[in-house]
């Protein structure tokens, strides 16, 4: 990858244009593209109804029995077979030999408890406070199209290592990546590849970035007591209230003191309760917020850093506070290397100005757990109409993609897929395409 200019922060650096050779002097493929168009050509209209039929019936992180049952019915149909996970949602399936490397491409294939508000979609959902309005059925449809084309490049003898999909359950939940890991799925993956809808990106775009591109979230609850008493006469007891109020605007400042600030640890609190009356001072208060972080080390640090400060605050006002510290997903840091296989497989099946920079986000996304343990990348697919107006984002009841991204990240994945196993080139041979069973 080329080095940021002056003033060009890491992980924004423009795109660089792949050679026309890649390792060892290996021709970069240039029949991908055409037997992509091929298989879309065949494929693209039952795999754009398949995400319909997701869409109209959503289900919640470990419920989706039906969206795993049609995942596995089509994969089967392939030729393959699934392996549905042991709590009886989610599933993995390997594609190709057994010897070489091994790529994984994940999905996430849960819904959020949330009204369909899209009144004139024909495929609005059927489930009354059940959505997919963060794109997973998106992300569902993608990854299966891209692994029903690589099992016919296998069946071809065009695979030169093997993909494993995982269609992960409960990624919103969250939970459902150690499920996955515990099951497996990552055991012998060198690389792991997954896309992200984003409606702020419009279709045919795919945002890439090196480092970190989403952020820890971790949910705190914090507990004070004391002896209570009358607001008369707080000098004869502890001022729960005060003493509160100065962890709850202490205890951020103070956090991101004591870690590197290109970490971008924030503690911010979404609810504080305490009391009853104007004139007693209660016995016990709450609050309650979240930690977000971007930098691995800091994000292991966290609970203790913070459950030192508490009882510092605490004890200058004379009142007992306890933490309850409830992890939820790590960072997800992109690894250079996978974001360069996701650049260069893009440029074989994307118009010349497809890759765009795309910022970090202090959301959580649960892929960061796979990424702890093995390399790859997590990139933003352009789902939004060009030049449509207005703003858009994900959790919104009126969430909706431009389905014309689906091919779109059909085509990117098995790009992606291909270029990580060939390690970065994928040898032409025009006869034996000629001769691939293109299904």
């Amino acid at each position: 990858m080329t080095q940021p200019g002056p003033g060009v922060m890491p992980g924004l650096e423009p795109p660089t244009a792949p050679g026309p050779e890649g390792p060892a002097g290996s021709e970069r493929p240039a029949a991908l593209r055409p037997q992509l168009e091929v298989f879309l050509a065949r494929h693209e209209e039952e795999l754009v109804a398949f995400r319909r039929d997701l869409h109209m019936h959503p289900e919640l992180g470990y419920n989706e029995h039906r969206t795993t049952a049609r995942i596995a019915e089509r994969l089967r149909l392939a030729g393959l077979e699934p392996r549905i996970l042991p709590k009886g949602t989610g599933l993995i399936c390997d594609i190709g030999p057994g010897d070489g490397p091994t790529i994984a491409l994940r999905a996430d294939i849960d819904a959020l408890p949330l009204q369909d508000e899209k009144e004139s979609a024909p495929y609005r959902s059927t489930v009354p406070g059940v959505a997919h309005a963060c794109g997973h059925d998106v992300h569902t449809t993608m990854v299966l199209g891209a692994g029903l084309f690589l099992a016919q490049q296998a069946e071809a003898g065009l695979l030169p290592g093997r993909v494993r999909l995982l269609f992960q359950p409960a990624e919103e939940t969250p939970g459902g990546a150690l499920d996955v890991m515990a099951a497996g799925g990552i055991t012998g993956v060198d690389r792991a590849f997954a896309l992200h809808c984003d409606p702020r990106i419009e279709v045919g775009e795919l945002g890439l970035r090196s480092g970190p591109i989403t952020a820890a979230c971790d949910k705190v609850y914090v507990k004070v007591t004391g002896p209570g008493g009358h607001t008369a006469r707080p000098h004869l007891t502890a001022d729960l209230v005060y003493a509160l109020a100065k962890i709850v605007t202490e205890l951020p400042s103070a956090l991101s003191r004591r870690v590197d600030p290109r970490s971008s640890l924030s503690l911010v609190w979404g609810r504080v309760s305490a009391g009853s009356v104007a004139n007693a001072i209660p016995d016990d208060g709450v609050a309650e917020g979240t930690v977000r972080c971007l930098d691995d080390e800091a994000w292991h640090r966290a609970p203790e850093m913070m459950k030192a400060l508490l009882q510092s605050v605490a004890a200058a006002y004379d009142v007992e506070a306890s933490l309850e510290y409830v992890r939820g997903v790590p960072p997800t840091v992109n690894e250079a290397a996978s974001v360069q296989m996701f650049r260069d497989a893009a440029a074989q099946v994307l118009d010349e100005e497809g890759v765009v920079p795309t910022p970090q986000s202090l959301g959580g996304e649960d892929f960061g757990w796979y990424l702890e343990s093995i390399p790859g990348a997590l990139a933003r697919l352009g789902v939004r109409t060009p030049g449509s107006p207005g703003e858009f984002d994900l959790h919104r009841g009126d969430f909706d993609v431009d389905e014309r991204c689906i091919p779109v990240g059909i085509r990117v994945l098995a790009a992606t897929a291909l270029t990580a196993l060939w390690d970065g080139a994928r040898p032409a041979d025009p006869e034996t395409v000629e001769g691939a069973t293109l299904a």
